[in-house]
């Protein structure tokens, strides 16, 4: 029988409960109520919870047009990996041991003058564009909200509600572009990636991206995975950090005029909360 795609197995249940026994449907509540069961709890487990037997439940997941209970297994555990909330069975790692693991697989594979060579690019580029979609898009802001602090003319699209093409149409040869994509990306990232081919291009990611290597000039691979059912951006979100350190230090005074002016505006305006309130 042929494997069924990824996410077949809530759909499947909706597919075929009207067919399904009495019995059949006992365990398809169960399983829409519990869904991570597929993935931990066993077919004995499974058969016990819906006072059904182990019979039952094999042949259950066979009428949804999988070969066994464990081939329902694979299929939730390739949506984890393609960034789809899902709870593994051994999702009982603290939040902070991800974190630190992510940071270390992150750093430990990006060379220091890589990251130095992209702060050059950020310092002397004419106009630094930072696209992201979906998760990416609030990473991307932060990244120009550093880089306004130490440089002008840096921008985020798309902007809210509005379409690419009308911005892209105008980068240059001598404009740097820094794309976010990490998994789950939208169908439109692979058409954005061409349309700016002309540029010197950056392209941070999770794993799932280095498919797009020939594709930038540099690629930024940073982890976000998790035993956990969301994914962690705190690695994306530090690295942003590395990179806009290392631009202030390439622009050197430049850098830091641009900051005390910019401190100097926020006085005059009274935007920000004085530390003696």
């Amino acid at each position: 029988m042929a494997k069924k795609s990824p996410n077949d197995v809530l759909k499947q249940i909706e597919k075929h409960y009207a067919s399904l026994s009495p019995s059949g449907k006992a365990i398809a509540h169960y399983l829409q109520q519990n869904p991570i069961a597929v993935l931990s709890q066993s077919t004995s487990l499974i058969a016990e919870k819906t006072a059904t037997s182990k019979a039952t439940v094999s042949r259950f997941f066979r009428q949804l047009g999988f070969d066994s209970h464990q081939q329902a297994k694979d299929a939730l555990a390739q949506l984890r990996e393609q960034g789809v909330p899902v709870v593994a069975p051994s999702s009982n790692v603290a939040q902070h041991e991800n974190e630190v693991r992510n940071l270390a697989l992150t750093f430990d594979g990006i060379p220091l003058n890589t990251l130095k060579e992209v702060a050059r690019l950020l310092a002397s580029a004419k106009q630094v564009t930072l696209i992201g979609f979906r998760n990416a898009y609030p990473i991307a802001l932060h990244f120009r909200q550093q880089l306004k602090q130490i440089r002008p003319s840096v921008r985020v699209l798309p902007q809210p509600g509005q379409t690419l093409s009308e911005d892209i149409i105008d980068l240059t040869e001598n404009d740097v572009v820094i794309l976010f994509g990490f998994r789950r990306r939208t169908r439109q990232f692979k058409y954005v990636l061409d349309s700016i081919g002309h540029c010197t291009t950056v392209l941070i990611t999770d794993p799932t991206g280095q498919a797009y290597r020939n594709h930038v000039d540099h690629l930024l691979v940073s982890h976000i995975g998790s035993e956990l059912p969301f994914d962690s951006y705190s690695a994306p979100m530090s690295l942003v950090a590395s990179l806009c350190n290392l631009t202030y230090d390439e622009l050197g005074h430049a850098a830091s005029d641009r900051v005390e002016a910019i401190t100097d505006i926020y006085i005059q305006m009274d935007e920000l909360e004085s530390p003696k309130r």
